[in-house]
């Protein structure tokens, strides 16, 4: 028998399930919880449970065949804001961004990182404009080496001609060693400011991702299982775990596209259905229509950024079982968008922690932040500060914390002036130093009684130390948080079918409308409904607790299928290997010939068919050598052209040529270890 082992790592689960590849049929499946301090000891655990669980009884190690991951790390970090630090080297961008300021405006907006300009620079026709400032480039990589651990480069017109790129790159990598990412490398698109915000975004997520590979792989050979790891990349295909390093940014919306092909299947490959994903940080959205998801050409949306990366066309919003509860300036309830660890689970972990909570409790007046604790999460981000940005008391929170978890009220009395340092908190977490631990939906449900797994006295602790601050009663918060937390999601499928019907990514359901429908009350005279017609479709951990509501409140039929935990991991091993490849030719002005643009080269034809056919070859032989570079085998390749003409006149009937694609793509199956 062939197996191939599915692994889905999320924010807080990491599931594993077993799948006879010949027949598709589900084998065996496990969860353990996600260890992000240290990866590879969930990993190991999930698969660990997977292989010995009853139903994997007479299977041996050696009949797994092929691993594959999916995962909403890279998500997650992007909804949070999370990422290692790196430097931006920008080619010829004074032609877009005029100085250093204009960089914080809304237009420019792009990930966190140093920057650099450094002359140069292409035109539309990829025609060097200005020669590539060595000199400038080079003080500016070791100036910002001793404090990134990887560097992004776009050049204006880089998608035209990556000649500067690549140098750039070259020089980076000789001097430095340090991951490189080049925006032409990402996309063929054309829009200089969001090719270097997927750049930036690619660059900061390197690290992120190789330490989740290098755990899977410590794994495996921890327990002798000898097979190529692939990935899962946005639009549902795989990769091979080497070529995933280099391209992380891919990677987003990974998990959400590996819960709707595994969502597919597990419902019976319905061919309309709305999928609804939602776990610890994140639920994702996602549709099938005819039969196929959709996917968004025009690139994933993720928080706020709009990148150049094609996937599935997913709405992820900030919110999960394990989203922070909290108050807004107007004391309004309000879950997410960012993640804590509930505090049903921490005190599981920490039984201190329960210790903090009865004190807190037991106090005469609430606080504020009651309720809320800091675990240390990695020591690692903490080096990337230097002695003069540390304030004073550093020394000693870090050191309170190597103890375990500690309340956040008595980190905030080891401060001079707490209101004063709150961004020096918020930038331990931001470093992925330290995580909150404090209140979340899954607390909620434990307190409710609605799903019970870990510390069931801590979960009401917390419910009742908010429900205080909000002169309510602790099974009404409780309640409350249920209610809300479903509300918002059925607000968030809305957004996405309204936005989808529309085609229109700006302009959402006016919020009052949205408050009429899905927050009723008896006392307006106007009613309305929302009304989703496809199948609504949960999978995740938490769905049970939280989606009858969501489907009664869009009056629509739900399925939650059978294997719905473990979903993700499912889908992780359905998929199959795709490397798509773009060429066009632009027609030079006066009628000069044509200018042929590749990933690789740039080269000048006198005839379009000539160049045209060029093209065909390289993008086929490009495509090929891709897809077998990310692992797969029996590969097909696709080649089509597409002319692109305006009318002369109307009236004449001329056409005037703009410019001709020449794509590629190829499909494989991912290859397995031999017998």
């Amino acid at each position: 028998m062939s197996i191939v082992l599915g692994i889905d790592t999320g924010g807080t689960y990491t599931d594993a399930v077993l799948v006879d590849h010949e027949s598709g049929h589900i084998v065996a499946g496990a969860k353990a919880l996600t260890t992000h301090e240290r990866l590879e000891k969930g990993i190991s655990a999930a698969i660990g449970r997977v292989l010995t669980s009853p139903e994997a009884r007479g299977l041996r190690v050696e009949d797994v065949r092929l691993v594959s991951v999916s995962t909403t790390l890279a998500t997650n970090a992007i909804s949070e804001g999370r990422g290692a630090p790196i430097c931006a080297l920008l080619i010829g961008y004074r032609q877009a961004i005029p100085d250093e300021e204009a960089l914080q405006r809304p237009e420019f907006d792009l990930p966190q990182a140093r920057y650099a300009f450094v002359a140069g620079g292409h035109d539309a026709e990829g025609v060097e404009v200005e020669p590539l400032d060595l000199y400038a480039l080079r003080a500016a990589i070791l100036e910002h080496a001793p404090h990134v651990a990887a560097y992004a480069i776009s050049g204006y017109f880089g998608t035209r001609n990556p000649e500067h790129e690549l140098a750039a790159k070259a020089m980076v990598t000789e001097m430095t060693g340090l991951p490189v990412t080049c925006g032409h490398e990402l996309t063929h698109q054309l829009d200089a400011i969001r090719r270097a915000m997927t750049a930036n975004l690619n660059a900061t997520l390197i690290p992120l991702l190789a330490d989740l590979i290098a755990a899977v792989e410590r794994t495996m050979t921890q327990m002798g299982i000898c097979a190529p790891l692939m990935v899962v990349k946005g639009d549902g295909s795989l990769m091979e775990a080497s070529v995933a390093k280099d391209r992380p940014v891919e990677t987003i919306l990974s998990g959400p596209a590996a819960s709707v092909v595994g969502a597919q299947y597990l419902a019976g490959n319905l061919h309309e259905m709305v999928v609804v994903d939602m776990g610890g940080t994140t639920t994702d959205i996602a549709v099938i229509q005819d039969g196929h998801p959709r996917l968004s050409p025009q690139g994933a949306l993720v928080g706020r950024w709009h990148t150049m990366i094609e996937a599935i066309e997913a709405h992820t919003a900030g919110l999960g079982g394990d989203s922070r509860v909290w108050l807004d300036s107007e004391q309004t309830l309000q879950v997410g968008p960012t993640r804590v660890v509930p505090l049903c689970l921490t005190a599981s972990q920490h039984p201190a922690v329960l210790d903090g909570l009865r004190r807190q409790a037991e106090r005469a007046k609430p606080a504020s932040s009651d309720g809320e604790f800091l675990l240390l999460r990695s020591a690692d981000g903490d080096a990337r500060w230097t002695s003069e940005e540390r304030p004073p008391f550093h020394a000693a929170v870090m050191q309170a914390l190597q103890s375990g978890p500690v309340a956040l009220d008595e980190v905030l009395r080891m401060m001079e002036h707490p209101f004063l340092y709150m961004r020096y908190l918020e930038r331990l977490e931001r470093l992925g130093v330290v995580m909150r631990a404090g209140l979340t939906p899954t607390d909620a449900a434990h307190a409710s009684g609605a799903f019970r797994e870990w510390d069931v006295e801590a979960a009401e602790l917390g419910v009742r130390l908010f429900a205080r601050r909000m002169g309510m009663q602790p099974d009404a918060l409780g309640r409350r948080i249920i209610d809300y937390t479903s509300e918002r999601i059925a607000e968030e499928v809305v957004h996405k079918l309204w936005n989808d019907d529309r085609h229109n990514g700006h302009h959402g359901v006016d919020r009052d409308v949205l408050s009429l429908a899905l927050r009723p009350s008896p006392q307006d005279s106007l009613q309305c409904a929302f009304v989703v017609k496809p199948d609504l479709v949960a999978v995740g951990a938490p769905v049970h607790t939280y989606f009858p509501r969501v489907a009664e409140l869009l009056h629509n039929r739900l399925q939650i299928p059978e294997r719905t935990g473990v979903a993700n991991a499912y889908g992780a091993v359905a998929g199959s290997v795709v490397c798509r490849v773009h060429a066009f030719v632009l027609p030079l002005a006066s009628d000069a010939g044509y200018r042929l643009h590749l990933p690789d080269e740039v080269r000048g034809y006198k005839d379009l068919d000539e160049a045209s056919r060029y093209a065909a070859e390289r993008v086929r032989a490009l495509a090929l050598e891709g897809a077998e570079r990310a692992g797969a085998q029996d590969v097909r390749v696709q080649v089509e052209r597409r002319d692109q003409t305006a009318p002369v006149n109307s009236e004449w009937g001329d056409q005037v040529h703009l410019q001709t694609f020449v794509d590629a793509t190829a499909v494989g199956r991912p290859r397995l270890a031999p017998r």
